[in-house]
């Protein structure tokens, strides 16, 4: 089976009842993850109490017969299972392909490939099969985060203004994980149910909100996208102190840097950014206060020097995946060389 982002809310119950092997990737790291969270929890519910199994695809592609051995094995204390699987690409292949030829049921897993798509040999390999799910998520814009927001709310038994649910999407960096988690402490500081609804507003969000947009991750995001360096060393102090999460930093930036190059698609070749921004802003995919930013971000990143960032924070991503000890470290060096790029104009 394939689902897309619009329909895989609605492919959800059948997926569960039908399938032991869910695929997500694509670029939007972060919606791929909390798919793979909401459709783990919709299993969980049938399955009942279960134990979580979680495999790096390092390990899996080192051993590939253990996947299938822990999918069809049974923990001391006779407790369901679930296994998770976060890999970058196809190094699990062997490991997949091995799990399908077991002619043993096992557990649900989840395999969450934050650098492959649709196109890649374990998309192929479980696209056409009746008891698998492949979905690929695509970077979000503005609109359709705000619009998951409501989607998130609504059943929780929270009422929420478009405003409102555009600067929780704003807020999250676009992220739909920190969008649910800011629903979900609304949901808990309202009281609110799907019995007894709540409506919330601007100083609700302000009492719950976990880190204000003054405190959050895009002062640092568009102090390296635009190449200020004389910024750069306060803004990684500001970072340090506020024991800002490395990966959650890192995620803001690829939002980031996916509006931009969805944003030099829709130029196409188009030399007054100033006008085409404020078209962007009037179709609601660009916030106005986002708006300086990107102007300068836009001039900085086109074309191949564009793609060659991209490539880098996905470097950068499996680096810190890889060592998350050092991740501080590992992320403050490579913003440094980000931003001294992005300076050279």
């Amino acid at each position: 089976m394939k689902a897309t982002q619009k329909n895989f809310a609605g492919q959800m119950a059948r997926a569960a009842a039908d399938a032991a092997v869910f695929y997500f990737c694509g670029p939007d790291e972060a919606g791929a993850a909390d798919a793979a969270a909401r459709l783990s929890g919709f299993v969980g519910v049938q399955q009942g109490q279960f134990e979580r199994i979680e495999l790096a695809g390092a390990d899996l592609r080192r051993d590939p017969v253990r996947l299938a051995d822990e999918a069809r094995s049974v923990s001391l204390f006779g407790d369901k299972r679930q296994i998770h699987v976060r890999c970058s690409g196809d190094e699990v292949y062997d490991a997949v392909e091995t799990l399908l030829a077991s002619p043993v049921n096992g557990w649900p897993v989840f395999i969450l490939a934050s650098s492959a798509t649709d196109k890649s040999r374990i998309a192929k390999l479980l696209a056409d099969r009746p008891d698998a799910l492949v979905t690929m998520f695509h970077p979000p814009d503005l609109r359709s985060v705000t619009l998951a927001v409501r989607e998130m709310a609504d059943p929780a038994g929270l009422h929420l203004s478009d405003e409102l649910a555009e600067r929780i999407a704003r807020g999250a960096a676009l992220d739909t994980r920190m969008a649910r988690s800011e629903i979900e402490k609304l949901v808990l500081y309202l009281d609110a149910s799907p019995e007894s609804p709540r409506r919330a507003d601007a100083a609700a969000l302000d009492a719950i909100a976990a880190v204000s947009e003054d405190d959050g991750f895009m002062p640092l995001v568009n102090t390296v996208l635009t190449g200020d360096t004389t910024r750069l060393t306060p803004e990684l102090a500001r970072f340090q102190e506020l024991e800002l999460s490395p990966v959650g930093l890192l995620l803001a930036f690829e939002r980031r840097v996916a509006q931009l190059a969805q944003l030099s698609g829709r130029m196409r070749g188009r030399g007054d950014i100033n006008a085409f921004l404020e078209h962007e802003m009037a179709a609601r995919r660009v916030f106005f206060r986002d708006k300086p930013d990107l102007s300068q971000q836009l001039r900085r990143w086109r074309g191949r020097k564009l793609a060659r960032l991209i490539d880098r924070l996905m470097t950068l991503h499996r680096q810190l995946l890889a060592d998350n000890r050092n991740g501080e470290i590992i992320l403050s060096q490579g913003l440094a060389e980000i931003t001294r790029a992005a300076s050279r104009g």
